[in-house]
């Protein structure tokens, strides 16, 4: 899980950049998976923080009812609040230990 979400923590700093349109559809899939990931592994501490930050995440970046803004200086703030809510969330992750 931590990977994941280190992942799209480095694809979202990394769609700063001025890339072709093709990353970003690529960026939606990752991204809205890994939110939908983080869901899924806090739901069990009911609505929290985390459920509520990682849901509009993944309502932002869906990839089958995008939502469009007018430029790419737009979404510039967006990535990087959903690449710091990733990161952070990555580091707060508990580690589960392995019963043998």
């Amino acid at each position: 899980m931590r990977y994941l979400l280190l992942l799209c923590t480095g694809l979202l700093f990394l769609g700063i950049a001025n890339l072709p349109s093709g990353y970003f559809t690529f960026l939606r899939i990752i991204v809205t998976i890994g939110a939908v990931a983080a869901i899924i592994s806090e739901i069990d501490n009911g609505i929290n923080f985390w459920v509520v930050s990682f849901g509009i995440i993944a309502i932002l970046f869906n990839p089958l009812l995008p939502v469009y803004l007018d430029d790419k200086s737009a979404w510039m703030p967006i990535d990087i609040i959903a690449a710091v809510l990733f990161l952070v969330k990555s580091f707060t992750l508990k580690k589960t230990e392995t019963v043998s």
